[in-house]
């Protein structure tokens, strides 16, 4: 299964509403179009579980059941049974105490953050301004939970260890995205990450690591993930980015906080009757795609060196393909063309040839207009594809690109 985070935020974005029955018909067309010429792709980077159809996932689910647990046994009631299981799973991976299911992210984390506020007695939290709670939650922190954010840098990376020790204000929680999404899934080196947590402590401060994709940050850090979440008092992960679960997540940490963390997930209304779905997805992405990830890494890094090749031996002009080398599994690449113009010529890539490149394009947030960037992922359907194979898809895009311009 692919990352299809990226699908499902481009499409739950593109347009006002979507499909949800207000929007703009022509988008919703648009849509609709760009979802059949994936499916239909005989060639991609990464192969979302957004691209199949309901009986097709319905299907997959029904056949990877029998190989995570019985199905025999009874269905989860309130978080029993193979909720459970997988809660005990995932304590496991990240050596932690415990680990508490969540419904989704958003939820786990506004619990977490809202817990570490009541236990340091200071609702200040301290993070980057394109983490995922400043950008797509709709300022949630804020108007459901009643914290305040603060941010010890504006850069395009996470924090170093000296802008958190010197931060002129205080704050209770230290909130570290790993990798940091919307600045191009950057990490920072073990040895940073190291200095920036104890800094962190130095100010009697508590660390929470955003982990939606601590998954792949094991070959940037060279750490396995015990080692890696024991740096955090808190840690919530994510079971359809990366893994390709449907939905849903989980908090990690000690006993005493999970035990606070389930009362207000009650209060939150993430306590459901039943969620064995989500809880089977999780755990069969867990078999299937966590051995991998090292492989997609890897891969990864090999796809941006070939367009960046790409790119210059073709005469493109200015591009960025950021970070180079990735981070994780996953990176962006930046053109001097509207998102439009790019977003055509990726579908009808696809379309006239079967071989998708790149997927959706957004408009810079800043800067000059006419910038767009697109996010790349890599996964198991990417690993067959060479150096040589990138560059010829890509110059196929640039034709198409220089069609529409």
């Amino acid at each position: 299964m692919a990352d299809g985070y990226e699908q499902v935020r481009d499409e739950a974005t593109d347009g006002p509403q979507g499909l949800s029955g207000h929007g703009d018909e022509d988008a919703d067309q648009q849509r609709l179009r760009r979802i059949a010429a994936w499916r239909q792709a005989r060639r991609l980077l990464s192969r979302s579980s957004a691209d199949r159809s309901l009986g097709e996932q319905l299907a997959s689910l029904t056949a990877g059941a029998a190989t995570v647990t019985d199905p025999g046994l009874p269905a989860d009631i309130y978080g029993n049974g193979i909720v459970a299981e997988l809660e005990q799973r995932i304590a496991g991976l990240l050596g932690t105490e415990a680990a508490a299911f969540f419904p989704t992210g958003t939820m786990a984390q506004q619990v977490a953050l809202r817990c570490w506020a009541g236990r340091t007695g200071n609702p200040t939290v301290a993070l980057h301004p394109l983490a995922h709670p400043e950008v797509h939650e709709r300022g949630a922190l804020s108007a459901v939970s009643g914290l305040r954010t603060v941010y010890p840098t504006t850069e395009p990376r996470l924090p170093t260890a000296d802008e958190v020790r010197d931060f002129a204000e205080p704050f209770g929680t230290l909130m570290l995205e790993l990798p940091l999404r919307d600045a191009g899934f950057v990490l920072p080196t073990w040895e940073e990450l190291e200095a920036v947590v104890a800094a962190a402590r130095e100010r009697d401060a508590v660390v929470h690591f955003d982990g939606a994709r601590l998954w792949e940050c094991t070959s940037r850090f060279g750490r396995e993930l015990p080692e890696i979440a024991a740096l955090a008092d808190s840690v919530y992960v994510s079971f359809y980015k990366t893994l390709g679960g449907i939905s849903g997540a989980a908090l990690a940490g000690s006993a005493s906080l999970i035990d606070e963390a389930r009362t207000w997930r009650h209060r939150y209304g993430g306590q459901l009757f039943q969620q064995f779905p989500a809880a089977l997805a999780a755990l069969i992405g867990l078999d299937r795609e966590l051995p991998k990830l090292p492989s997609y890494v890897a891969q990864a890094k090999v796809v941006a060196a070939a367009l960046a090749e790409g790119f210059a031996e073709a005469g493109a002009g200015w591009f960025r393909v950021h970070p180079e080398p990735p981070h994780t599994h996953q990176f962006q690449v930046w053109l001097p063309y509207p998102a439009d113009v790019l977003a055509e010529a990726s579908l009808r890539q696809v379309e006239e040839t079967g071989v998708a490149l790149f997927r959706m394009w957004h408009p810079a947030a800043a800067g000059p207009p006419g910038i767009s960037f697109t996010e790349v992922t890599v996964s198991e359907a990417g690993l067959e594809w060479t150096a040589a194979d990138v560059k010829a898809a890509l110059g196929e895009f640039l034709k198409r690109v220089a069609q529409q311009s």
